[in-house]
């Protein structure tokens, strides 16, 4: 393990990533529930028509809906995900790479941002049972009725741009670090005396 102190502005960057990306999560979910209601109280408020919009929804399940109703199951796998991003930056000193500091701050914040939906933390007594443990959605991509992506949020885009950073790492990691050549001793000119230099 590298022994190496970490630069204290990784630890500065990696926390204000996954604390401001978390916040701005969980102040536009509240926004756009308040201003949109809750899922189908409102059509669709269309920013492009028919492409762009903003559509509240929930999502009990993980991505694409899988798993619905295992929210308390996803919400403690996302502690520890969180656990091990933490270990590899801090422990495994992986914080001496910017593009991972940057990659797991962008994670970290995505899975803040979706774990307090996880832990019901927004539910209220008279919504739905179905959504207590349900992550809040409000981003609408289509290309028309047919092919209409999963509604989604700033946590969502988080941890996509976060693992597409670490995937392109791993497609196209650092240059080993090339020890300078070396160059062989050069044998020092021979210095012939003569009866003059005497």
């Amino acid at each position: 393990m590298d022994s190496e102190p970490l630069p204290r502005n990784r630890t500065v960057v990696f926390g204000l990533l996954a604390i401001v990306g978390a916040t701005l999560d969980l102040l536009t979910k509240q926004w756009m529930f308040a201003w949109r209601g809750l899922p189908s109280q409102r059509d669709v408020w269309w920013l492009i028509d028919g492409y762009v919009g903003i559509e509240t929804a929930v999502n009990p399940g993980a991505v694409f809906g899988l798993g619905a109703g295992r929210g308390l199951l996803f919400a403690a796998l996302s502690v520890l995900a969180g656990l091990g991003i933490v270990t590899w930056l801090f422990w495994y000193r992986a914080a001496h790479h910017w593009w991972l500091t940057i990659a797991l701050g962008c994670v970290m914040a995505g899975i803040l941002g979706n774990l307090y939906d996880r832990l019901g933390l927004w539910w209220q007594p008279d919504y739905q049972e179905s959504w207590r443990s349900g992550v809040r959605d409000w981003i609408l991509l289509q290309a028309n009725d047919r092919w209409k992506w999963p509604n989604f949020n700033i946590a969502d885009s988080l941890l996509v741009l976060g693992a597409g950073m670490l995937l392109w790492k791993s497609f196209f990691p650092d240059p080993e670090p090339s020890s300078p050549p070396t160059t062989p001793d050069k044998p020092r000119p021979s210095v012939e005396t003569t009866a003059g230099d005497r």
